[in-house]
């Protein structure tokens, strides 16, 4: 997560609320962290529970998507990377 002072939001407002559309950034003042600055979809899916991701233990795993992670797990071993096609 990125940090900026609260003085950076006065001078770089654009900057900062560049970065807080990407993902939640903190804002310190005085060295400490004294807020979190987020896009207003995030903040939403937070407030509802809205989002559709979900974690698993490998153990808990679904075997769809034990077959999809070892998949990408070799072709990464392979040296390909996200993007490619497998």
């Amino acid at each position: 997560m990125r940090q900026f002072t609260t003085g950076d939001l006065n001078k770089q407002v654009g900057d900062v609320t560049d970065a807080a559309a990407r993902e939640p950034v903190v804002l310190t003042k005085h060295r400490k962290p004294r807020f979190v600055l987020m896009s207003y979809e995030y903040y939403e899916r937070m407030r509802t529970g809205g989002d559709p991701r979900t974690a698993h233990r490998v153990s808990d795993m679904p075997e769809e998507h034990k077959e999809l992670f070892a998949a990408a797990i070799d072709r990464l071993a392979r040296g390909e990377g996200y993007d490619d096609v497998p």
